[in-house]
């Protein structure tokens, strides 16, 4: 019972519609490293069938072992993906599509095998199971499929799925596997059929996960686990004669070295780089629990015996343990973000576009990032190019999206019209911003991958990340911030809105008279620098006024001699350009610790400022923080940030936290 939900749950998360989207390069890797191995096995069996047992001798039976050694499930991959945190990288997306062309391969393949094996006993059982076959391939596509569509299609918008209906499906695939059963078809494979037919996604696909995964991966496949190693028996190999399991050994062997070296070769003559080929060629050749139901099977049909049982489960564990750790080791999915080139604000050439990614978690967060884009200044000089990434948790399926609008339809469960409506308004009333849209679908633990993966493809400058310290998935977002910080292949601000930057009136394409009034506080440091450029664009338009506010420790002492240099050089170029701007205020203040740098922001703070805007944490001298770091709650904000944004902090303002893109190459 928990190997049918289990693979009912991941015909449930599985797109067969991406077959068709599959890349050659993809099809072509997958059936050199599902074709060699199949094929190497059964010669290997043909070869040895006369040591061989009775049962295991017959094509059928040699067949059965090869098509399981050929392929690699889907659900044993995306497991293995989702526990390194591969699902967004190169490797997982090519593994992914790979494992569903081996699935359908394998289908394919066990059930034409499963079929000479009734054709043993007589050509009419071989006939009767491929009516059966087909009349029930056809219950499940013409019948059971419109209705699951019918009721996704009637779920109300924010509504949920009625329980009578959850609870009809999930007696379904009892009912399935019962019926594939007692028609000498495999008992997972009614369940997985039927999980195939059911729309994916959010809905209906993601409420039968939610109702049902917790209870089938923490009480059912235990049991069935427990099953496994009730027919696993190490005593059971030592009674037997060794010479009837050497033929079952070397095809096993076979399966595995073929399986590993077709892959590894195929990916090479693609030109798949060599690392990235090696990894998949390691994920390739994993087994799990598709595996151990196929030996259930088999023990079922007579072609394996307890002997031979246990050393299928041996040999799986014992390569799993050691491809699991390789395949850690020899790929890290967030190498490509690393790069050499400056890519930030202070580095960004003259009268080039500046190139940012907005990352929006909730669409509720549009006005203020438009806000936040319109002080940013896009004049004919510094034009604006804008990558608008709307980012969605991947719920109710297995494979992530990325959706480039220009190029894909966004599916209706995905769509956010109404924020791109108001985007492209602002970017038609803006004459120097371009906007561009993509819809991001991932776990949340790979969400971070797909925003610095769209900052490195178009060599963004700067990231935006949206931050509401009151937000429901306050957690979630705080762990992208710290992913994107830790990764990201250029500079990062992190927006903290708190809704008083004035409206941009959208509506028209007068904006309001009234200044706006920001402060950036110049503590020193790489962060400082980029704050100073960003801040610098800003006070280009009449409509805002700037305080800058630079400290200084009681000895003038810098902690770092090239950071200070740097620091006076920056500060200097910045004076120079403003100074007949009467819109930009200069202050100093001199602090001995952290506790002064509080109070002269304090001091500073008359409620009247719009933005204050701060570097994270890249050389801040330690002096001016001293004694601070026990109360910071959001380390994503740095110390200073995060008093600028806490509740202690008086005023009605917003807070823009800068952080400097890390050279990490």
């Amino acid at each position: 019972m928990g190997f049918m939900f289990y693979v009912f749950i991941y015909g449930v998360k599985m797109d067969p519609f991406l077959l068709r989207k599959t890349g050659k390069v993809h099809l072509y890797v997958a059936l050199v490293g599902i074709s060699i191995p199949t094929t190497s096995v059964f010669v290997v069996g043909l070869l040895m069938r006369k040591t061989m047992e009775k049962e295991m001798a017959t094509n059928s039976s040699i067949g059965i072992i090869a098509a399981y050694l050929g392929i690699t499930a889907f659900p044993v991959l995306y497991n293995v993906l989702k526990e390194f945190n591969f699902l967004n990288s190169d490797v997982g997306r090519m593994a992914l599509a790979m494992a569903i062309i081996g699935d359908a391969f394998g289908v394919f393949t066990v059930v034409a095998f499963e079929a000479g094996k009734q054709g043993e006993a007589g050509a009419e059982n071989a006939l009767w199971y491929m009516i059966s076959l087909v009349v029930i391939i056809m219950i499940i596509l013409f019948c059971i499929r419109p209705v699951m569509v019918w009721i996704d299609d009637n779920i109300p918008e924010g509504g949920s799925v009625d329980h009578s209906f959850v609870v009809a499906i999930l007696l379904g695939v009892l009912v399935m596997g019962f019926i594939t059963d007692f028609l000498g078809i495999s008992i997972a494979n009614g369940p997985l059929w039927l999980g195939l037919v059911i729309p994916d996604g959010p809905r209906l696909g993601a409420t039968i996960i939610q109702k049902s995964e917790t209870i089938m991966n923490d009480l059912l496949i235990p049991f069935s686990y427990l099953m496994v190693g009730s027919y696993t028996d190490v005593y059971a190999m030592s009674n037997v004669d060794w010479s009837s399991l050497i033929p079952l050994f070397a095809m096993v062997l076979t399966g595995y070295l073929t399986k590993f070296f077709s892959t590894w070769f195929a990916a090479f003559y693609w030109r798949i780089p060599f690392r990235d080929g090696l990894t998949l060629s390691f994920i390739m050749s994993l087994r799990g629990q598709i595996e151990l139901i196929l030996f259930v099977h088999m023990m079922d049909k007579k072609i394996l015996k307890i002997p031979g049982f246990t050393l299928l489960v041996l040999i799986t564990t014992i390569f799993s343990a050691i491809f699991t750790p390789l395949i850690s080791i020899l790929y890290d999915p967030t190498r490509p973000y690393i790069v050499s080139q400056r890519r930030n604000i202070q580095h960004n050439p003259p009268k080039k576009d500046l190139t940012m990614v907005v990352s929006i978690f909730d669409t509720r967060s549009i006005t203020g990032l438009i806000n936040l884009l319109h002080i940013s200044n896009a004049t004919l000089e510094g034009p604006l190019s804008v990558f608008a990434l709307r980012v969605i948790e991947l719920v109710g399926r297995a494979n992530p999206l990325i959706i480039d609008h220009s190029k894909q339809e966004v599916p209706r469960i995905y769509r956010w019209s109404h924020a791109i409506k108001t985007l492209e308004h602002f970017s038609v009333l803006r004459e120097f911003v371009k906007i561009q849209f993509f819809t991001s679908v991932s776990p949340k633990k790979s969400m971070f991958q797909d925003i610095c993966l769209l900052a490195l493809e178009h060599e963004a400058s700067l990231i935006i990340l949206p931050f509401n310290k009151d937000g429901v998935h306050n957690h979630v977002v705080k762990l992208i911030i710290l992913q994107v910080l830790d990764h990201a292949p250029c500079s990062i601000a992190i927006f903290v809105d708190n809704g008083f930057l004035q409206s941009t009136n959208i509506g028209s394409s007068r904006h309001k008279s009234t200044k706006q009034k920001f402060a950036v506080l110049f503590l020193g440091g790489a962060d400082a620098r980029e704050t100073l450029v960003y801040a610098d664009r800003m006070v280009s338009n009449p409509e805002v006024s700037l305080t800058v506010i630079r400290f200084f420790t009681h000895t003038h002492v810098a902690n770092n001699e090239v950071e200070k240099k740097l620091d006076d050089g920056i500060m200097t170029w910045f004076w120079v350009k403003n100074e007949r701007n009467s819109n930009v205020v200069y202050r100093e203040l001199v602090v001995k610790n952290g506790e002064e740098t509080i109070a002269g922001i304090r001091a500073i703070n008359d409620g009247s400022y719009d933005l204050w805007i701060v570097g994270r944490k890249q050389g801040i001298n330690p002096i001016f923080l001293t004694g601070l770091s026990e109360w910071s709650e959001n380390e994503e904000l740095g110390l200073i940030g995060d008093f600028l944004s806490s509740p202690d902090f008086p005023g009605s303002h917003s807070v823009l936290v800068i952080q400097q893109q890390i050279l990490r190459a």
